[in-house]
């Protein structure tokens, strides 16, 4: 089969097109016919070099298409299902998957890093991976789906438990997380002060449904914060970007508020005056992923339509370098997706 692989960590250009071997189920697994490959920040740290990647190795988190082969242990999932694919790997047998909480797995990991990923025209995974679609939801935009979309429900919801009335300031509304966010946040009654680099994103961030926007270039976040909401500060910040923005991120809540976190994607390193955190009375949350709860929470109000993935450009999989580029240098609204 085809499938996008490298065989040294590196820029786009270590990207190969080329024949891999033919994955093969496993008696309690399913074989994916790959259709939509959806590109995450993660694809591009993993190429850089991130530990325990083995080389050769095969991106890809966000995958949606065709079961075109179950082994003998499978009984839920059946042969020519539209499906997409649970975006994570875990034992499903410790106490803290059978407990539902799967991201505490200590064999927690993302589809994709530590095994091969959706960057082919096929993958096997587990039965429990598997999730049918409706027929009105796209590969793409069910590709476009999993991570991001299970990512700020968990951080909003199960985390940050935002309610109706909250005021919600989003970092990078023009980034897949972003624009799920921003969904999510309006879906459940909040007000939406959305982040991004650019008017085309800003625009667009407001055709989602934020309220607000602030240009993250020209403006300082924090102050226009202060401005919109007349001081006060808002109740959430849905932090994604790291080093950059930590600090706009703590000064931008209000006495009492949260600040909750997934991501690090201009530095891992943040500073804050712990005067500050425990005068104000602030909440600092981390959030990894989600739960298999959270995904087929979420995946409800997807599959409704109340929120709707965002596919910012497909491009063939033999043309994934210059789709990582395009990641890369933030060009992006949404999704990027691979079509094998």
């Amino acid at each position: 089969m085809k499938a996008i692989r490298f065989h040294e960590f590196g820029g786009p250009e270590v990207l190969k097109f080329e024949d891999v071997p033919d994955v093969r189920p496993r008696e309690d697994q399913a074989l994916v016919r790959v259709r939509a490959c959806a590109l995450n920040h993660l694809d591009l740290w993993i190429r850089k070099g991130l530990p325990g990647i083995k080389l050769p190795h095969i991106n890809g988190s966000d995958v949606a298409g065709d079961v075109v082969e179950v082994g003998s242990y499978v009984a839920g999932v059946k042969r020519g299902m539209r499906v997409l694919l649970a975006p994570m790997t875990f034992c499903n047998h410790c106490a803290q998957c059978t407990a539902g909480q799967q991201s505490f797995c200590k064999e927690f990991s993302v589809l994709g890093y530590l095994n091969d990923g959706g960057n082919a025209e096929y993958i096997a995974v587990p039965e429990v991976n598997v999730i049918p679609i409706p027929d009105g939801l796209s590969y793409d935009q069910a590709a476009s789906v999993p991570l991001v979309f299970l990512t700020a429900w968990h951080m909003l919801v199960t985390r940050a438990r935002i309610r109706a009335g909250d005021t919600v300031l989003v970092l990078g509304g023009g980034s897949g997380v972003g624009s799920a966010a921003i969904q999510i946040c309006k879906m459940l009654g909040a007000t939406v002060i959305a982040t991004a680099g650019d008017d085309a994103k800003l625009q667009k961030s407001r055709e989602l449904g934020a309220d607000h926007t602030i240009n993250h270039y020209k403006q300082k976040i924090a102050d226009e914060v202060r401005r919109i909401t007349s001081k006060a500060g808002v109740d959430v910040v849905f932090e994604h970007v790291g080093a950059s923005t930590f600090d706009d991120s703590v000064r931008s809540l209000r006495p009492g508020g949260t600040l909750v976190t997934c991501g690090a994607t201009t530095g891992a390193e943040a500073k804050f005056d712990l005067r500050v955190l425990f005068s104000r009375q602030l909440s600092f949350l981390g959030s990894y992923m989600g739960t298999m709860g959270d995904l087929h929470e979420v995946l409800k109000h997807v599959f409704s339509g109340k929120l709707k993935p965002v596919v910012d450009r497909t491009f063939p999989l033999s043309e994934a370098r210059a789709a990582h580029e395009r990641l890369e240098k933030s060009e992006q609204f949404g999704k990027i997706v691979l079509n094998p």
